[in-house]
C-alpha cells in the first residue's frame, strides 16, 4: 500500500504542477490519503491529530525564523542594502564577465538574505535584465542564476533549508554552515571556471546602465546603507542566536531606511509586514518583495509537509522502505544511498521542503554522525530539488527572471555538489569495505 500511495501522490503532485493548479490542493490530498492510511492501521483520528501536531512541533522554531527573514528581506529593499550592492557591482560588468557575474552575484545575494526565491526576484533579475540587454545566451545567464541562488540557500546563516536540516538533524547551524564550505570548495572553483570559459564564447556588445540609473534615482547610495548586512556577518561570525541575529539586522535596516532613505515611521508597520513596494513601478519590479506576507505561502507548504513527517513517524509508513535503503547503503555508500533518496523525494515532494524532510526520514539511520548527516542533507537534498523541471524549487526562480527550464543543465553547480561529495565519500567507503575484507 505504502509505495501505491506514494505513486498516487506523486502524481497528484505532478498534474498540479503542469496545470498550473495550487500546490496546497496537491498537498492536502496528500495529507488526506496518509491520514486515511493511518486510520486504516488502526491508528484513532485524536492519535493522528497528535503525529501532525508533533510533526509541526519539530520546526516550530523554523517557523518562527521564516517570518524574521520576511520582514528581514523587505527591510533589506527598503533601506538600500541590495541596491547598494548590485550598483557597485553592475558598473564591472561585460558581455564576457555577465555568465561569471550572474553567478557571484547571486551567490553574494543569496548568502546575504539566505532565500533562493528571494534572490532570483531581486539580483536574478538584474542580472538577467543586464545580460538579455547585452545579448549574453539566457541559457548560460539562467543556469548561472539558478546555481547562484541555492549557492546561499544551502549555506547561509539565514537560510530556511540550512536551519531546517539543522533542526531535523539536532545539530548546530554554524558548525554545518562551516562543513558547507569545505565539502563545497571544489564544485565551487570548477564552477567559476566552466563559467569564465562559457563567457569567451560569448560575442556580444553593449553594456545596460538603466538598472544602474534605476538604483541610482531611488536610493541613497551609501556605504551605510550596508550595516544590517555587515551585522548579520558580524553577529554569525561571533555565534549569536540566529533569531536575535536576524531581529537585530531588521531593526538597524528600519534606522537605515528612516534616517537615510528618508521614510516614514508610520509606512514600516506595512512595510514588515506586506514587504516593500516602491511607487515606482519599474524598480517594483526588480527591488519589490519580502515581508510577512511573502513568507505564508511556504510556511504553508512547510506546515503540511512537517505534519506528513509526524505521521510516516507515527505510522511507520517509511519503514519497509527504510530498510531496502539501509540494505542498499551497504553496498553503495551511506551518500550514495542519501542521494538516491533525495531525487525519489524531490521528484515526489515537488518541493525542497518536503524532500529534505523526507530524505532526513528515511535515511536517519545510515549515518551514526549527525554532523555527517546534516552535511549529507546539505549535499543531496537542497541541491537536488532545484533539478527536477517540475518542482517549485526550480519552476519559481526560472520562470521569475523569464527563463526557460533547460537553463537546469548550465547550473553545473547543483551537479557539481553531490557529484564530488559521492566521488570523495565513495572513495573512502570503498577504503574502509578493503580495510574490513583485509
Amino acid at each position: 500500500m505504502e509505495p501505491l500511495l506514494l505513486l498516487a501522490f506523486a502524481a497528484i503532485l505532478i498534474t498540479c504542477v503542469l496545470s498550473g493548479h495550487s500546490m496546497f490542493i496537491a498537498l492536502f490530498a496528500g495529507w488526506v490519503m496518509f491520514f486515511g492510511y493511518g486510520l486504516h492501521k488502526g491508528k484513532s483520528v485524536k492519535q493522528m491529530l497528535l503525529y501532525c501536531k508533533n510533526g509541526i512541533a519539530v520546526v516550530r522554531t523554523v517557523l518562527i525564523t521564516f517570518m524574521l527573514i520576511g520582514m528581514l528581506t523587505a527591510v533589506w529593499r527598503s533601506c538600500g542594502a541590495i541596491a547598494y550592492i548590485v550598483y557597485e557591482a553592475s558598473a564591472l560588468c561585460s558581455p564576457q564577465s555577465m555568465i561569471i557575474v550572474t553567478f557571484l552575484l547571486c551567490c553574494l545575494v543569496s548568502f546575504l538574505i539566505g532565500t533562493a526565491f528571494g534572490s532570483a526576484a531581486t539580483i536574478g533579475v538584474i542580472c538577467i535584465t543586464m545580460a538579455n540587454s547585452m545579448g549574453v545566451p539566457i541559457l548560460y545567464t539562467g543556469g548561472a542564476m539558478l546555481a547562484g541562488v541555492y549557492f546561499g540557500d544551502r549555506c547561509s546563516p539565514v537560510s530556511t533549508s540550512c536551519l531546517l536540516v539543522s533542526t531535523l538533524t539536532h545539530t548546530d547551524q554554524l558548525d554545518n554552515i562551516k562543513r558547507m564550505f569545505k565539502t563545497a570548495a571544489i564544485p565551487f572553483i570548477l564552477t567559476c571556471i566552466i563559467y569564465l570559459v562559457l563567457g569567451t564564447q560569448v560575442h556580444a556588445s553593449g553594456v545596460s546602465n538603466e538598472a544602474r540609473t534605476l538604483l541610482a534615482q531611488n536610493y541613497v547610495m551609501s556605504p551605510v546603507t550596508m550595516l544590517p548586512v555587515i551585522a548579520v556577518l558580524i553577529f554569525a561570525l561571533c555565534r549569536v542566536n540566529v533569531k536575535l541575529t536576524l531581529a537585530i539586522s531588521t531593526a538597524i535596516g528600519i534606522l537605515v531606511t528612516v534616517f537615510v532613505q528618508g521614510f516614514s515611521v508610520s509606512v514600516i508597520p506595512q512595510l514588515l509586514f506586506s514587504g516593500f513596494h516602491p511607487a515606482n513601478a519599474d524598480l517594483t519590479q526588480i527591488m519589490g518583495g519580502g515581508g510577512l506576507i511573502s513568507m505564508f505561502n511556504v510556511i504553508g507548504i512547510v506546515c503540511i509537509s512537517s505534519s506528513f513527517s509526524g505521521m510516516f513517524d507515527g505510522t511507520g509508513f517509511l519503514d519497509n522502505i527504510q530498510h531496502l535503503i539501509i540494505q542498499l547503503s551497504e553496498k553503495i555508500s551511506p551518500f550514495a544511498a542519501i542521494l538516491l533518496v533525495s531525487l525519489f523525494a524531490g521528484t515526489i515532494a515537488c518541493n525542497q521542503s518536503l524532500a529534505i524532510m523526507l530524505t532526513s526520514q528515511i535515511c536517519g539511520p545510515l549515518e551514526d554522525d549527525e554532523s555527517q548527516f546534516a552535511s549529507d542533507l546539505e549535499n543531496t537534498a537542497v541541491v537536488t530539488a532545484p533539478m527536477i523541471p517540475w518542482s517549485i524549487a526550480d519552476a519559481v526562480p526560472l520562470v521569475t527572471v523569464g527563463a526557460p527550464s533547460l537553463c537546469i543543465l548550465t547550473a553545473v553547480y547543483l551537479f557539481l555538489v553531490p557529484t564530488c561529495n559521492l566521488l570523495a565519500q565513495n572513495l573512502s567507503f570503498s577504503k574502509v569495505k578493503l580495510w574490513i575484507h583485509a
